[in-house]
């Protein structure tokens, strides 16, 4: 049974729209005969175009929006023109994201705008739609993309592991109040991909296309799941589940951080 949020008819906004899980998601949408709101710092040209060959009325139901996601007032501008041009919101995909070179002491710019756009773009996206959302009275969903690394926090990218901790914690945060709050028929749901190839990046055996994550995301919509932990080719939801054991082991067992990197347990996580 298909979500009511994801009707024909129905409004969904995606950030990070040029390319990617977004593109993919657009194109699920669009061919779900949605009304398809794009947005990216990107040029769009080109993905609007891939869409609109899979939209039954082609472009007369998309909608394409310049946005940085890490201004507000951005945010609050696509908000006004998808209200405008679709009357309501039933889907927001927020799954604008960055990467950026850093370590713990150096790339201060880098931190600031993995910030900027991996974790307030999010905060943009809620605060810009929620309250719309909310009072339209009709089932919706509110989708963030996070990251197993905001999970089991690999060593490299700090700037990108911590935002995505703080985009799962914020999201956990979002499922709670729209659930204790009267009248809200939202919901909020965290997207984990797996290894994914996106972009112009070639595929790679062993990781996912991005349209195998939509496809798993859409599943788990279907049963109301707030976890959507994507597999990969190379690592089953049970090895998934390992890991993110074994990282809140550390805290419990008061194993030095990263342990499962550290070489006095490399062999104990092995086992």
């Amino acid at each position: 049974m298909t979500h009511p949020a994801l009707s024909a008819g129905r409004g969904a906004i995606v950030t990070g729209a040029a390319s990617g899980i977004g593109l993919a998601l657009c194109k699920r949408f669009a061919a779900m005969s949605m009304k398809v709101c794009m947005a990216d710092v990107a040029l769009l040209d080109k993905a609007v175009e891939a869409v609109a060959e899979i939209a039954p009325g082609g472009r007369d139901n998309i909608l394409a929006c310049h946005t940085d996601v890490s201004s507000l007032d951005d945010m609050l501008g696509l908000r006004d023109a998808a209200l405008n041009s679709f009357g309501e919101i039933g889907v927001l995909a927020n799954n604008a994201v960055t990467r950026l070179e850093n370590t713990t002491w150096e790339n201060h710019d880098n931190w600031r705008r993995t910030f900027d756009v991996n974790l307030i773009g999010v905060v943009n996206g809620v605060q810009a739609f929620a309250t719309q959302m909310i009072g339209q009275g009709f089932p919706s969903i509110i989708v963030n993309t996070g990251s197993k690394q905001g999970i089991t926090n690999p060593p490299k990218n700090p700037a990108y592991n911590a935002a995505k901790a703080a985009v799962k914690s914020y999201t956990e945060s979002l499922q709670h109040e729209l659930r204790n709050t009267a009248g809200s028929q939202v919901t909020a749901h965290l997207l984990v991909p797996g290894w994914t190839i996106t972009g112009t990046a070639k595929h790679v055996p062993g990781a996912w296309l991005p349209e195998q994550v939509v496809d798993y995301m859409m599943a788990a919509l279907d049963r109301d799941d707030f976890y959507i932990i994507c597999p990969d080719d190379e690592t089953t939801s049970e090895m998934d589940r390992k890991r993110i054991l074994w990282a809140a082991g550390d805290i419990v067992e008061n194993r030095p951080p990263l342990s499962r990197w550290y070489p006095d347990f490399a062999s104990s996580f092995e086992e």
